[in-house]
Formats: structure tokens, sequence, C-alpha cells
């Protein structure tokens, strides 16, 4: 039966019956939360709390996936093409909140930032605190979702053709001009990939948020 499927170029009949039970197992929870969001009442997004929830989160994430790009992209440049010493540490930290559980992510930015934390006790004696604010908020979704950003952008920087990148620098660009004309735009496409899924931790994210942030409606 192999041999006959190698034969006509066609694929075995269980493959297409593994992709469909794959596909219907990704597609069915959505296809059942659209059905129950059909008997919601027309106005019940419009309810206070529910706005709230959905503006605060809105303005976050916002606020994080800027902070990410601005702080990430150098990293991940930095990551991508140059050697210095604690590289491999940092490359595997920057994995660590991928695979983190949320309470322990939650723990950990307690003790770096809370009232007695490793930063948050010298920021306290300088009038900041940080924990159970709106700023205790962006610093978790940042944390959830930068690697997510980081891992892509540093897996296109390390593939962008370096004799292109090398030829401007011949016709006499100065590294920026390099970056921003050719190394930029071609990873582009792997850099607003990575930019998604870390909005979308962002937003998703809750347990180590309702730790480290708590419950901060309309705020």
């Amino acid at each position: 039966m192999t041999t006959q499927h190698l034969r006509s170029g066609r694929l075995p009949s269980v493959f297409y019956a593994l992709a469909a039970l794959m596909a219907a197992l990704l597609t069915l929870p959505f296809i059942a939360l659209l059905w129950r969001l059909v008997g919601i009442e027309p106005f019940a997004l419009s309810r206070t709390p529910i706005l709230d929830a959905l503006l605060v989160s809105m303005r976050t994430t916002t606020i994080s996936v800027v902070l990410v790009v601005a702080l990430g992209t150098p990293l991940a440049y930095a990551l991508a093409r140059f050697q210095f010493p604690g590289k491999r540490l940092i490359s595997a930290l920057v994995e660590v909140p991928i695979v983190m559980p949320p309470v322990v992510a939650g723990l950990a930015l307690l003790l770096a930032f809370g009232r007695r934390g490793l930063i948050g006790a010298s920021l306290v004696d300088l009038g900041l605190m940080v924990i159970f604010t709106p700023a205790a908020v962006i610093i978790t979704q940042v944390f959830v979702s930068a690697p997510f950003y980081i891992r892509a952008a540093q897996t296109r920087f390390a593939a962008v053709p370096r004799d292109l990148e090398e030829a401007a620098r011949i016709d006499g660009a100065n590294e920026w001009l390099v970056f921003r004309h050719i190394t930029l735009p071609l990873s582009l496409p792997a850099l607003l990939t990575g930019l998604a899924l870390a909005w979308a931790r962002a937003l998703g994210e809750f347990g180590a948020t309702i730790l480290f942030a708590g419950n901060l409606q309309g705020r």
C-alpha cells in the first residue's frame, strides 16, 4: 500500500485524517467561543467593568510592545552578530520566561521589584513604588512577552546575507545606514511576526500580573 502511494505521488489517507484531526482540535474551541458569544447581550461589552478591563489591557500592552521593540531589537542584534562575555548565559536567560510558570514569574518579579526586593528596596528609598501599580503590569507584560520578539529577531538578523551588508559598507555606508536600509528591511517580516506573538502573550498574561500587580480595575 505504501509503495502504491509513493508511486502515485499521493500521501496515505491516514496523513490527511491526522491533519483533519489536528485542525479540528485547533478550530473547535474558537467555534464554541463564537457560538457562545451569540447569546451574549448586544451591549454587554460596554458595561463599565468589562470596558475598563479592555481599556487597561490595550493601554498597557501598547506600551509594553513599544518597550519590547525598543529594548529587544538591540539585544537581538547583539546576540545575533557579536561575541561578548556572558552571551550564552544571556541567550539562555532570554528563553526562561517562555517556560516559566506564571506564579513563578510573578514571584521572581516580586523578589526583584518588591518592597524588599533586589531593586525594589532601592526604589522605595527613592520614593518609587512599583508593585501593584500600572507600571508593574507593564513590567510583567514585557518580561513574559519579550522573549518571543527577541528570539524571532535574533534568528532573522543572523540569517541576513552578510555580502549585501558588506557591499553597502564598501559603498560608504556606516553601520547605522547598513542596519536601517538593509538589515532591518530584510528582517521586517520576522520582526512583525515576533511582535504579534509578543503582543498576544502580553495580552493573555494573567497569573504573574495578578501576583505582581494585583487587580487594577480602570487604572
